[in-house]
This record gives structure tokens, sequence and C-alpha cells, in this order.
């Protein structure tokens, strides 16, 4: 048991148990203090021991990490989140006991998660444990904000409950939790690589690029995908780990659904609230890293040139622009974009700013800006019409905001991309590449095997 929370626990406990009213009533009860500095990916992987499902999340450049174990709630919905996920997270805060003194961005109540690309699109098994919106409040939850670690419990007691037991169920979770541990090897590798039907996504590409002449679309987002056999078991941890030494300008992050798991590392943020100062990014535009210095000067040179690739990122801009001007005031865009470097892509790279009005949620920005057409084409509609009736694959979660809010009025939101399914000693990886007017299938190829390159680069490839 975490020493601070030792004479607080059961008293808290017992406080709550009287006051609610029926068997069938629960009360949560989050209780938050700081603690001595933990490795958050010790105590993800001190987890895999109790049949707890995990999430993880991180931001590297801001030394920000989020460990979450268990399941306390969950905020399911059908369709995108829209206000019923909002309405189902007040609830949830209204009713909520909670003891944080720090608030400190992801600490507190918590909840993780994300949404489906395109709930119209028919279901696959491939994401069967998967909703098409849910969101986890983890039991035990470790941030890490800027070198300080802050630890998390959400109890959720009922009216019966002996709190001298629920306490001591919690000591010999932590016990486990916050025991020293190392990650274990992460030697795992591809015994067979299939990609599905890449002809046939060839195919689409071309058939896109007939409708986009026509006048139908101006651009459509096509996505495909690889199907891996692995040597072993895959550990989450030790994928993680690599992710964070290989990906340093990404958000790492895991969704743990039992033996299923959402992994990925992606560079494109779709929204961050900090009370209510918004940023939103534009990350459109490809390119591959030169091999030293000077090539990778001229590419990113020729990069902030192409007019296919600068055409790619305005759609986005405008987008992002007139998706958040009815929900925000103070909005900033910079006139150019600049270079956005990762370890195998480099990107074209522009950041909105923005003050969220009213009573606007988080969730209101990402139903106005989801998919972007980094993810879906433009116009949405007619775009979103033809990955519906052509794309090969269910996206599931890939392609969609994935993330985290809290009690404290923050929270941040991705675009799940350079990502995969892991499913024990199987994987599938995503990727995907914007199709234009003069889109050349084999060069669209290309770009999406650059794409799969993060994930494989972890598995083994």
């Amino acid at each position: 048991m975490i020493e601070i929370l030792e004479e607080q626990l059961e008293k808290i406990i017992d406080e709550a148990i009287p006051n609610i009213n029926s068997a069938d009533d629960t009360q949560l009860i989050s209780i938050t203090k700081p603690v001595k500095n933990i490795n958050p990916l010790h105590f993800f992987h001190a987890a895999s021991s109790t049949g707890k499902d995990r999430v993880f999340w991180s931001s590297t450049q801001e030394d920000f990490f989020i460990a979450g174990i268990g399941n306390t709630a969950q905020l399911r919905v059908e369709g995108l989140p829209s206000q019923e996920v909002e309405k189902k997270w007040r609830a949830i805060l209204d009713k909520a006991i909670i003891y944080n003194d720090n608030k400190v961005p992801g600490a507190g109540i918590v909840a993780l998660g994300g949404i489906s690309f395109d709930p119209k699109k028919e279901r696959t098994p491939l994401w069967e444990n998967f909703n098409d919106s849910e969101f986890t409040v983890p039991e035990f939850l470790l941030t890490q904000n800027n070198g300080a670690n802050y630890y998390t419990v959400n109890i959720l007691v009922r009216k019966g409950d002996i709190a001298e037991q629920v306490a001591n169920e919690i000591r010999g979770m932590e016990e486990i939790l916050f025991s020293d541990t190392t990650l274990p090897s992460t030697d795992v590798a591809i015994l067979n690589r299939y990609e599905v039907a890449p002809e046939k996504w060839k195919e689409s590409v071309e058939l896109a690029t007939r409708e986009i002449d026509k006048g139908k679309a101006s651009k459509i987002v096509l996505a495909r995908e690889i199907r891996l056999k692995l040597n072993k078991s895959v550990n989450i941890a030790s994928v993680l780990e690599k992710l964070l030494h290989t990906q340093p300008n990404s958000y790492i992050f895991a969704f743990e659904k039992g033996k299923d798991c959402f992994v990925g590392a992606t560079p494109e943020r779709l929204v961050r609230l900090d009370k209510r100062k918004l940023l939103s990014t534009c990350l459109a535009g490809t390119a591959p890293r030169g091999k030293n210095k000077e090539e990778d000067r001229e590419i990113s040179k020729s990069l902030l040139h192409d007019e296919k690739n600068r055409q790619e990122h305005e759609f986005v801009v405008q987008m992002i622009k007139q998706a958040i001007s009815h929900y925000c005031k103070d909005i900033n865009i910079p006139e150019k974009p600049v270079i956005y470097p990762l370890k195998n892509l480099q990107h074209l790279y522009t950041p909105v700013t923005a003050t969220l009005l009213g009573d606007y949620s988080i969730f209101d920005i990402i139903e106005q800006l989801h998919p972007t057409p980094a993810l879906g084409g433009t116009p949405r509609e007619e775009s979103l019409a033809f990955i519906r009736e052509n794309e090969l694959l269910d996206r599931g979660w890939y392609g969609a905001p994935v993330g985290w809010l809290d009690s404290n009025g923050s929270g941040e939101f991705a675009v799940a991309i350079r990502s995969g399914l892991i499913q024990d000693d199987e994987a599938s990886l995503f990727a995907g590449c914007g199709v234009v007017k003069n889109s050349d299938p084999e060069k669209e190829y290309e770009e999406t095997n650059i794409k799969f390159l993060p994930m494989l680069s972890v598995l083994g490839g």
C-alpha cells in the first residue's frame, strides 16, 4: 500500500458506504496523491499477471505518460460519441467523491479510449472486442507529468461492502503494481507476412482517381492491411518500450481488450484541450527521411514545394478552420507549413490554436474534426461513401480518434495511424494514403510501405 494513502483509505471508504441508497447503487471514490518516481512502463508491465485490461498513453515530447490498470467505469455508445458520451462522463463526475489537490492534467478521474473510424461500415470479427465508442476509467492510474509522478485509485463501492476488505484488495493489487520489475526481452520475429489483396488495393486507387476526375471528390484516403504471424506471443510493454525509443515525436498508445491490444505510434494530434485553450494540428503531406543530412534537407525542400502534398495539406488546414469556427474564438493559423520530422518519415505541419466557447466540450470538436481530410478525404461524405464501398478492410479504431480526458478539464486525442491490432502471436498492421487527381497507384502503394515501418520495426520486421 502506498504509505500516504494507508491512513486515509479505510476511513474514506467507511464514510462513503452508509450514504449509498440501495444495493443496486454504487459510489465512485477517487484518491490522487504524488508518489516517488516509477517507470510507467514497469507499472504497466507489472499488471500483466493480474488479468486486468491495461491502457497506456504517452507524449514523449512533453514528458507525459499515463498507465491505467483495470476498469472502474465504462462509457459506451453506438456510433460517434457526440453528446451522449459527454453526458455519461458528466454523470460520473457529478456523483464521484474526488480527493485530488494537484489538478495535474491526466491525474484523478481519467477516461481513456477511442471510437471507430466509421460506425456505418460493416463490422468484421477482427475488431469484435472494440466498441464503436468506448472509454474506460481505470481502477489504478499512474501519471507522469514533467518528471513528477501521481498515483490515483478509483474505487467503486457498494452498499454492504466492508471498508477493511475493500482496502485489503487494493493493497494486494498495489503490492503487484509497485513491485520491482524488469521488462522482458524483445526478440519477437516475423514468421510470415501476408499482404491483403495488394493488387485489388491498387485497383481501388485507380478507381478513386477516376471518381475524382469526374468531380465527385477532391481527395479519397484509402488504407490497406498486412497480417503478421509471429514466433511468440507479443509482450505489449516491450513493444511500447521500442516505440518510445524509435518514435520520439509521436503519441505512443495501447488499448488492451482481453487478448487483443490496439497499439501505435502516431504523430498526428487531433485536438488538445487545457481548460478552454485548444490546440489542433494539421499533419498531411508525407516524404521519407534522407540517408544523410544533405539528402534529408533536399527531400524536405522538395516536400515543401510539392504540389500534390501541399494541396493535400491545405485540404486539412481549411477543414480544421471551418470545423472549429462555430465552437471557438481567437483562431490562429500560420500562413505556411513547416517540416515535422520522424524517424522514418517527415510531414508537412501546421498548428492551429483557439479558445473553446461556452459549454462546448472536447467531444464537440472531435465530432467536427473526424475524419480529417488526411484520413477520410474531401468532401467528407462523398469520400466516406467511397471508402465504405470500396476499401478492403474494416478499419475499426485505425485512423480514428484515441485519447483521454480528465476531471480537471483537460484532455487530448490523436488520430490512430502508424498502428496495429496485436492478437497474441499475430497482428494486423494498417497504413493508408491520400488519393488525389494525379495519384499513381504504384507510388501510393510504396508510400503505404513506408508508413508500415514504425510498427514493423518493433515486431521484428
